[in-house]
């Protein structure tokens, strides 16, 4: 029970942040680059003041730091850059499906083959996704958008894969922010950069406390969870994202989008409840 509490949590500040970064985007308050760079700076400042009082020292040593600062940073990238042309809905398709795609895999090839019941619940997850996120009316895709935002995936299925492992989660957690605020200093660079006093508080919420803590605690949950239970219960972002928007920035919810809701939901627990169901017929 305590599991599932903390899962939720985790994937309802993931989708938080892509609410924080379209309304701070959508209504002016901060471009894409300047968000992206106090996101991350946001998030360091925020777990290294945790650690400071909790006396806990940041190593940066290991080379599960730089993994997971690198990737941290590839997703940051990536996922600003491909807002910059791509839809919201096609763009969170593109980033689970690779996330999903790319976990999977890994699991594969290290010997942790998915079940064929994992593997139906994450095609029944997948077939909500594309239901409700595909664009309707034949829009093109931006190709430039879609190679940032497979970038993106691919980075956050590293990123987790190499947090599996963490002994201390918000420790890792800091080291990564801290690492991979240098490697976004370059957004610094970039023009036309604008960020208004709303736009500043959004970022810090965004960087603080949805990526910074909601990272860390997904660094917790994350021992707990098999990998390709991991990879599908992400699926459920998008469709938590689409419910926020509706409750938060009055975007409607279609009958469409409910049908949808119940595919990816019903599919996240067909496949995470494999183990159980297995070891209830033994």
């Amino acid at each position: 029970m305590r599991l599932c509490l903390l899962t939720m949590i985790t994937m309802v500040a993931f989708a938080s942040n892509s609410l924080l970064t379209r309304l701070a985007v959508d209504t002016g308050a901060s471009d894409p680059y300047s968000f992206a760079l106090l996101r991350v700076f946001a998030g360091a400042a925020v777990l290294s003041v945790i650690l400071k009082v909790s006396g806990k020292p940041v190593t940066f040593s290991p080379r599960q730091r730089a993994t997971g600062a690198l990737s941290l940073a590839v997703y940051m990238i990536g996922f600003s850059l491909a807002y910059l042309t791509l839809d919201a809905g096609l763009g969170a398709l593109i980033l689970f499906g690779v996330v999903q795609i790319a976990m999977f895999a890994h699991s594969a090839v290290t010997g942790r083959q998915p079940t064929g019941r994992q593997m139906t619940g994450a095609a029944i997850a997948f077939g909500g996704l594309f239901l409700v996120l595909w664009p309707a009316g034949g829009a093109s895709t931006d190709v430039a958008g879609a190679i940032f935002m497979v970038l993106a995936g691919l980075g956050w299925a590293v990123y987790t894969i190499s947090g599996r492992a963490a002994s201390d989660p918000v420790a890792m957690t800091g080291a990564n922010f801290l690492l991979c605020l240098p490697v976004m200093l370059v957004f610094l660079l970039a023009p036309d950069r604008n960020v208004t006093a709303g736009g500043y508080l959004l970022a810090l919420i965004c960087g603080g406390l949805t990526s910074g803590l909601g990272y860390a605690l997904w660094y917790r949950v994350l021992p707990d969870l098999q990998q390709t239970a991991a990879a599908v219960v992400q699926l459920s972002v998008p469709v938590i994202a689409i419910i926020g928007g509706a409750l938060v920035l009055g975007e409607p919810v279609s009958g469409k989008v409910a049908v949808a809701a119940m595919l990816v939901l019903g599919g996240i627990a067909f496949a995470v409840t494999s183990r159980s169901s297995q070891a209830g017929r033994r």
